[in-house]
């Protein structure tokens, strides 16, 4: 098994099993001025500090891929639900200053099975960086 990385104890992860990977991750981050305005003059710009960081990625779960598309979209609902702080970690890197909450999610669903239970889905995941106070 190749443990690709891990949010919490939501593992990405690779086996004659499961697979469990993420696509189109990124990662922003940005900055915050504020602008003094000055008589007759240019404004002047005063660096205030940095908002948290955010990342976003996509996890295709499938049922012949070994993973249970229903479960897992509760873990995730659950977690942001709860306002959980979990560890973010991929490949030997941790990711932040210290830990990720879930502020949202969505699922795409691709496929069903005959009895209507989800297949395949997409589950489209964004998180924030959640600093120690």
């Amino acid at each position: 098994m190749a443990m690709i990385g891990c949010l919490g104890d939501i593992a990405f992860t690779v086996s004659s099993s499961v697979v469990r990977t993420l696509d189109n991750f990124q990662w922003s981050g940005s900055a915050r001025y504020a602008a003094h305005q000055r008589h007759l003059g240019r404004g002047l710009l005063e660096f205030t500090g940095v908002d948290p960081d955010k990342i976003s990625f996509d996890m295709t779960l499938s049922t012949q891929l070994g993973a249970s598309p229903a479960r897992e979209i509760s873990k995730i609902a659950k977690y942001e639900s709860e306002g959980r702080t979990l560890p973010l970690t991929i490949g030997s890197k941790a990711y932040g200053t210290y830990r990720w909450v879930i502020t949202g999610h969505s699922v795409k669903a691709k496929t069903f099975d005959r009895r209507g239970n989800l297949s395949v889905v997409v589950v489209s995941v964004n998180l924030q960086e959640y600093a120690r106070r």
